[in-house]
C-alpha cells in the first residue's frame, strides 16, 4: 500500500454507490487538513429528497471546486473524470460487496443521521426502489470499470477491495475513527 503523502494534495475517492467514499473523504480531510467535498451533494440540491441540479449548474460547481489547491474529493460522475482526474494528484478506489453495500443503504436511509458523512443539507432520506436497484444490480460490478478508469489516468492509485482491506486502510494511515 502506498503511502498517504504519495497521493499529493488532491485526492478522488472512487467506488460505488455506500462503498464508503464519504466517510474515507471525510476522513482524509481530517487527517491532512484538507477540505472534503462531496460530488453528491453538489449535484444534488439541499433541502430535497436528493432532488438534482440543473446539469450545467453541477458541472460549473464541480469545475469550481477543482479548482482548489487541496482536497479529497469523492464520488464518481464518469463524464467529468477527464477534468478532476487533470487536476488530481492521487487516487483511492474503494469497493465492496454489494450485499455489504446494501445494508449500508439500508442502516443509512433508516436511521437517517444530518451529521452522516455526504449527508445532503436538511434532506430526509427515504428507501428508493431505484437506488436498490442501482446498488444491487446496476454498480455490482463497478469496481472493476473504476479500476480500468484509474488504470489509465497515470495517477498514483491505492485500491481497497474488501472492508478488510478498508479498514486496514484506516489503521496504517491513522485515519480517524469511522463513526
Amino acid at each position: 500500500m502506498l503511502p498517504l503523502h504519495s497521493l499529493g494534495e488532491r485526492i478522488v475517492v472512487l467506488g460505488p454507490s455506500n462503498a464508503g467514499k464519504s466517510t474515507l473523504a471525510v476522513a482524509l480531510a481530517k487527517k491532512l487538513g484538507f477540505p472534503a467535498v462531496h460530488l453528491d451533494q453538489l449535484h444534488h440540491l439541499p433541502h430535497t429528497d436528493w432532488k438534482q441540479r440543473p446539469e450545467a449548474e453541477f458541472a460549473a460547481l464541480h469545475d469550481a471546486a477543482i479548482l482548489g489547491e487541496r482536497w479529497v474529493m469523492e464520488g464518481n460522475y464518469s463524464r467529468l473524470m477527464p477534468q478532476r482526474f487533470a487536476r488530481a494528484t492521487g487516487a483511492i478506489l474503494i469497493t465492496s460487496n454489494h450485499w455489504l453495500r446494501f445494508s449500508r443503504y439500508l442502516k443509512r436511509t433508516l436511521i437517517n443521521r444530518a451529521d452522516r458523512a455526504g449527508h445532503l443539507e436538511g434532506a430526509q432520506d427515504s428507501i428508493k426502489w431505484e437506488m436498490i436497484h442501482w446498488i444491487l444490480v446496476k454498480t455490482r460490478n463497478s469496481g472493476v470499470k473504476y479500476a480500468k478508469i484509474l488504470q489509465e489516468s497515470g495517477l498514483p492509485i491505492v485500491e481497497c477491495h474488501t472492508a478488510e482491506a478498508l479498514n486496514s486502510l484506516y489503521r496504517v494511515w491513522d485515519l480517524p475513527d469511522r463513526r
